[in-house]
């Protein structure tokens, strides 16, 4: 039944993520890139110094449904930083090779910009409710600036999906397998105590949440990098070969060679691409949900996050993940996913320690994606069938990590992945489109000091940024004054 079910899930998955797909992302990443005039490049030390230069910056939240623009970025950073930066990336070369790490360059490049405007947008459109919590992303403003209701129901059961197969199944997965491939524990065993502490955290509400991602985070990314730069400087006379293969073979087909299966052109796109946006999550939706909930004093400002938040995911630690297994030559070996990154680094330090590392990272990286997502999650079975189901519909989150701990074929659960990403990815995708007009709006607001467009003003009553396609909400007449 499984077997017949994945069948089906690789023939969707050729659909969805066809050629005109991967045109479809990177054409709204580049027209947000052009309409911005390079934002994300021209201004790349304004982004670290408004972001990264702040993160030691106090924020008094009085709200306990509210976080701290910190703890939202830990909290998105949760979602992004996971199997997708390890399994993900191994799985994209075992499937598209070397080149498809160029196509995730370039779509992590030119996504700083398509996760800035989602991110801004997401705090703009949100919604205030009755305890003083903040709830918006994709499905608010394509529901209040566009009024495609429809779109929005689409997105809402997108990211349930999203949710269920990577977050909870995937995550939950990786790190059975490593621990399996590492200790020989049973899978249903560790992914049944990832369970209970995602269940543990989750009932503690947004704030718990948020706490936990906040002290995890940075931890768990310091050693990963720390590690794998290891590795790299141990192997630093292989870089400009890595570099050299990466480019090649991201233009050239690859011949199969030495047990390797040859890789296409058009492979290395698709899974560079796929594995990219599912690693970062930009134009996916996902991440403005977590924003959204931030105590920030304008959109824009925390938009600037997102674009720190896929540097930080795909040009640093997707990075040294992909240079990791090639400078160690393990590609060739024919493993894939967590196992092949375990092989990458058993080359070079004791296997002891190289499997102490992995598994402590990969269950990190995981455990916090699982609790991160859950936000997601709860915002989109509340859009989709009431505040009132949460209640009950919270415990199917831990159901699918546990149900498939026991499956073997990785690659076939990726395809999973990859369709749930596409089913959140193209309505947000549209959305951007529609309203880009109100980003740059935005956008301009903040970097020329107009101001009037301030949280403070936005949250309670508007005024909301005139589109095409509603009328605006009329605001104070000299809202700059109050910033």
């Amino acid at each position: 039944m499984i077997d017949r079910i994945l069948d089906i899930a690789a023939h969707l998955d050729t659909v969805l993520w066809g050629p005109w797909t991967m045109f479809f992302i990177a054409s709204v990443a580049v027209f947000l890139t052009l309409r911005s005039r390079f934002f994300q490049f021209r201004k790349f030390p304004f982004i670290l110094s408004r972001t990264f230069g702040r993160i030691f910056q106090k924020v008094d939240v009085g709200r306990k449904e509210r976080l701290t623009p910190f703890q939202a970025v830990s909290t998105a950073l949760a979602g992004t930083i996971g199997m997708g930066n390890m399994a993900g990336v191994a799985t994209a070369l075992s499937l598209g090779g070397p080149g498809s790490i160029f196509w995730m360059w370039l779509l992590a490049l030119l996504g700083m910009i398509t996760k800035t405007a989602e991110i801004t947008l997401a705090v703009h459109y949100r919604e205030v409710g009755p305890g003083g919590g903040l709830h918006g992303g994709p499905m608010y403003y394509i529901t209040k600036a566009l009024g495609w209701k429809f779109l929005a129901k689409i997105f809402s059961f997108g990211i349930i999906a999203n949710t269920l197969l990577s977050a909870t199944l995937l995550q939950s997965h990786t790190v059975g397998r490593a621990f399996l491939a590492g200790y020989k524990l049973n899978p249903y065993l560790v992914t049944g105590m990832m369970a209970v502490i995602t269940g543990i955290v989750i009932i503690g509400g947004l704030r718990r949440i948020g706490s936990f991602c906040e002290r995890l985070v940075p931890t768990m990314s310091l050693v990963y990098i720390v590690a794998g730069l290891a590795v790299v400087i141990l192997r630093y006379p292989r870089i400009p070969e890595v570099f050299l293969s990466i480019i090649h073979s991201a233009f050239a087909p690859v011949p199969a060679a030495g047990g390797v299966a040859g890789y296409a052109v058009m492979a290395a796109i698709k899974n560079g691409m796929a594995r990219g946006m599912l690693s970062n999550e930009a134009g996916l939706g996902t991440s403005p949900m977590a924003h959204a909930t931030a105590e920030t004093p304008h959109p824009f400002d925390q938009g600037l996050w997102g674009a720190f938040e896929v540097f930080v995911d795909t040009i640093l630690i997707c990075t040294i993940t992909a240079f990791v297994i090639l400078s160690t030559g393990v590609l060739a070996g024919g493993k894939t996913g967590i196992e092949l990154v375990l092989a990458a680094f058993s080359s070079v330090f004791p296997i002891p320690l190289a499997t102490a590392v992995v598994s402590f990272c990969i269950l990190t990286f995981c455990l916090t994606t699982q609790i991160g997502f859950f936000i997601y999650f709860e915002t989109a079975v509340t859009q989709a069938f009431g505040p009132k189901t949460i209640r009950w519909l919270k415990w199917v989150y831990l159901v699918p990590g546990v149900a498939f701990a026991g499956f073997a074929d990785v690659d076939r659960l990726w395809i999973l992945a990859n369709i749930s990403v596409a089913v959140c990815a193209i309505p947000n995708l549209f959305a951007l489109l529609a309203l880009s007009g109100v980003f740059l709006t935005l956008m301009k607001d903040r970097l020329e000091g107009r101001n009037l467009y301030l949280t403070n003003l936005t949250d309670e009553t508007g005024p909301y940024v005139k589109t095409a396609f509603v009328a605006v909400k009329a605001g104070p007449g000299h809202a700059g004054d109050h910033q």
